[in-house]
Order: C-alpha cells, then structure tokens, then sequence
C-alpha cells in the first residue's frame, strides 16, 4: 500500500500541489497574524474540487511551510510571524543584530526540517500506539504539563530569578482577564464586549514583540551595521554542538503534538527551555544562541506529524491546524479512524507521505533564500519601521477583523518596550498568558473529578514523571540564585 501512495503522491498535479502550498505556506508563517489555522481552513471550500488527495497534500504543504515560515521574520525583525516562532525570536534577532542573519535563518531551516521529518516518521510508523497514549492524558496531566512550561519562565528570563517569576505572573494575571471557565463569571471586562473571552493572544504578542521592536528601532539607522554578504552567508557552515537540542526539540515536539490540545507554541517554549537547562553556554541565551533555535524550532515543526496522530487515528485534533485539516478530510467524505489505513489507505499514506516531500520543499527554499533574507537587516530603519508597523496592524485586524484588537497591539506594544527596558521578560509574559488558562481550567477540572483532594496529581505514572522534570527544571536556576546572593554578600 505504501509503494501505491507512493506512486499516487509522485504525479504531476500532487507535487505541484505541495509545492505550491508549501511555499504559500512560508509567505503566510512569515506574516504575523496570518496562521496555519486561517490557510487552511481557507482552503477547505477549494480543495473540494480537487481530487482528494491533491486536496490534502495542497493543505499539508501550507501547514508544513507555515511552521517554519514564522521563523524567517522572528529572527530577522523580531516579529514572529506565528505564535510558536516567538520563542525562536529570543535568540534569533539578537543574531541578526550581529550581522548573524543568514546563520540563525540557516540553523532554523535544517532544525526545522528534521523536526518535522521525524514527527512524521512516528506519525507512519507508531500512529495507532501514540495516539493510546495521548488518551491517558487528563486534567492532572494537562494542568502538570501547563505547570512544567511556566516553570520555564524563570528560564526565558534575562532579569534573573524574581523578574522572571514576577514576568510569568505578570502574564498569568493578564490570561485572568475574560469568563471563568468553571463558573461563568466575568473577571476585570471592565464591561467590554471584546474582554469576555479574554486577551486575544495574537494581537498581544504582535504588539510586544513587533511595535515595542520599532520603538527600538527609532535610535538607529538600521538592524545591523555590518555588512552581509550572500556569498559568505551561503559559504557558512552550521556551528558545531547542535544536534542534543535538535534532539530535544525533536522528541518534546512530537510529544507535545500527540498530546490533543497542546499546540506548537508550547512544544517550542518547553523545547527551548529544557535546551537552556542543557547548556553549557547559558550565559549565552537570550544574546544570539543558535542553541535556543535549534531547540525551538525543530520543537514547533515536529507537532506537524505529532499533532496528526490522534487525528488520523481516534479523530482527534491535536491543534487548531489539524482541526482545520479534519474538515478537509471530512469535506471528501474520510472520516478518522481505522478505516483511513485500510479502505482509505492509498490517500492516508499518500498525505503523509506529501509531508515528507512538503519538507523537503522548505528545507530547499530556506537554504537558497536564506543569504537574500537576510539582506532585510540592511534596509533602513526609515523603511523597516512603517512596514513592519503597516504588517502589525493588518495581521492584528485580521485575525478578528476588529479595531479593538488592533488597540490591544498597540497597548502591549508600548508596555512591552518599558518592560523590556525594566529587564522583564516579555517571552515569560506571553507563556503566562498562554498556559495560564490552560492550567486554570485542568486544575478546576481535576479538583472537580476528585472531590476536592489533590492526590489526583500524583496518581499516574505519567504525572509523577512530569513532577520530577518540573523538580529538575527548578533545580538549576534557582540554585545558580543561590550562587549568586551568597558571593553578593561575600563580596560587597
């Protein structure tokens, strides 16, 4: 069966079709507010013409571009074309501030690609037996693994210890704002509409990482001031020491995406913290690390696969994305379960394998693009600041065509560059705002299921295994706290 998707994927009309959605996939990761989710749910009504195996390789290719694409305008301005690409952003434009462009955008392509090529490898070969083991994730389970990322922020965080704590609970009030999830009630809407389902996120990563970025970019002439030259950029060769973080972006990614509801977002920030922990250079993080991108981003691509498995196999989504891509698949009348690898087999083997090729797509794209991109450093801050402001307002107003989100960017824009300047950190900011309801509404849920006792989180193999990795998380930074205070009071 596997040589016939072979056969039915290597046609004119399906590779065509992954090219393109590949590479529209790029263009529409690289601008913020634009997401994989709105692609591909966009395509739904057009692949309903198609064949549809065509139609489903044409949305793979947009989910597998987009992944990556995000990373491209993260590490040359700053501004994470989507919501995942944000934690590659913390080590990428300190690069492109060095004239380090071209190597950060080159680090992000290959860590992507073996990502999502692994994740997909799983997704062909071990899909009915991960997508079990997703199932015996509950809330003790979702609220632990919510708790394992934001004892990442004191990781993510350059202040030290206290403003990376004070940073993460900064985000987690912010996430408060909205309706309870378990008992209706309006938290802090101050009587707005728009407030009721809390901080649309986009807009308020978009506003601290993109607007607060122009303010910077107001007192200089340009991102760098070196030279980049396409011919040494295409002659640099990958640093030395990456693949342990590959491999633990890798593996947390693919995880993290056959777990249903977690997303890439998290796979990235977890990855990139967990590759902190691992580094004999983390004094490094935070200033230019490739370390930090290769973790995260080979993190985000490897959901691509993860996220699919509980998809294929149980109808489960595993993400936004992939709950899109359920649609399309529902559209041609295939519906999840056993019978996509058996009667259906031809177009299920045939779309995974058109990931592999997707892959393949963006990985030659990003290598020969990359030394042009990063020419992007180079143009004028005279020039850089309306187009990014210009992207930054019209992703903003896209994703909920309202001017109050627009507002909500310009807000978090401008407190974003204070924080920034206070040393807070606005990467733990926008991990509180994204796990915070996450643990919220798994910790309510739990408590529910077990009448109020707290032994619920200790109760599987599984929880106890994420209680000793948020043991270990904690451990080294705050004994490097430790560290510190006791030589300030030796010293001074």
């Amino acid at each position: 069966m596997l040589l016939k998707a072979l056969l039915a994927i290597l046609t004119y009309k399906n590779l065509l079709a992954i090219a393109i959605g590949s590479i529209s996939g790029i263009m529409i990761g690289a601008i913020p507010g634009l997401t994989a989710t709105m692609a591909v749910a966009l395509l739904i009504p057009i692949t309903f013409s198609l064949h549809p195996l065509t139609g489903l390789a044409l949305m793979g290719g947009v989910y597998c571009g987009a992944m990556y694409g995000g990373s491209i305008v993260a590490i040359l301005l700053s501004t994470p074309g989507t919501p995942a690409a944000a934690a590659t952003a913390i080590e990428g434009y300190p690069l492109t501030k060095k004239g380090k462009g071209g190597l950060a955008l080159k680090v992000s392509v290959i860590a992507s690609f073996i990502g999502g090529t692994f994740s997909i490898v799983v997704l062909l070969l071990l899909s009915p037996l991960l997508a079990n083991f997703a199932l015996k994730f509950g809330p003790p389970e979702y609220f632990l693994l919510a708790l394992m990322g934001l004892t990442g922020v004191i990781s993510v965080s350059e202040g030290g210890l206290i403003k990376g704590i004070l940073s993460g609970l900064i985000g987690l009030i912010i996430a408060l704002i909205g309706t309870d999830p378990i008992s209706g009630n309006l938290r802090y809407t101050f009587g707005r509409v728009e407030l009721y389902d809390g901080i649309s996120f986009m807009p308020a990563m978009i506003g601290m990482f993109s607007i607060s970025q122009v303010l910077e970019l107001t007192g200089v002439k340009r991102i760098t001031e070196k030279d980049v030259k396409i011919e040494s950029i295409k002659r640099e060769k990958m640093p030395k020491g990456l693949w342990p973080f590959i491999r633990i972006g890798t593996l947390m990614g693919t995880i993290i995406g056959i777990i249903p509801g977690e997303g890439a977002t998290i796979a990235a920030f977890v990855s990139y913290n967990l590759a902190k922990q691992k580094s004999k250079f983390k004094e490094l993080f935070g200033k230019g690390n490739p370390e930090g991108i290769a973790a995260a981003e080979s993190g985000n691509n490897a959901c691509v696969g993860g996220s699919l498995v509980p998809l294929l196999t149980l109808g489960i989504p595993g993400n936004t994305v992939s709950a899109a891509l359920m649609g399309g698949l529902m559209v041609h009348g295939l519906i999840p379960g056993p019978e996509l690898f058996t009667k259906h087999g031809v177009i299920t083997y045939g779309f995974i394998l058109s990931l592999f090729v997707a892959n393949i797509v963006f990985l030659l794209v990003g290598l020969y693009f990359a030394p042009y991109f990063a020419r992007v450093s180079t143009i004028p801050a005279s020039v850089l600041i309306p187009a990014i402001s210009v992207f930054a307002v019209i992703g903003s107003y896209a994703i909920n065509n309202s001017m109050f989100d627009v507002g909500i960017m310009l807000a978090f824009g401008f407190a974003g560059y204070f924080f920034n300047k206070l040393k807070f950190s606005l990467s733990a900011i926008i991990l509180g705002m994204i796990l915070g309801p996450i643990a919220e509404s798994s910790f309510s849920q739990s408590l529910t299921i077990s009448g109020g006792s707290y032994k619920i989180f200790f109760h599987s193999i599984i929880s106890w295994i994420l209680w000793i990795i948020i043991i270990v998380l904690l451990i080294q930074p705050l004994y490097a706290h430790y560290k510190q205070n006791k030589f300030f009071k030796k010293n001074y």
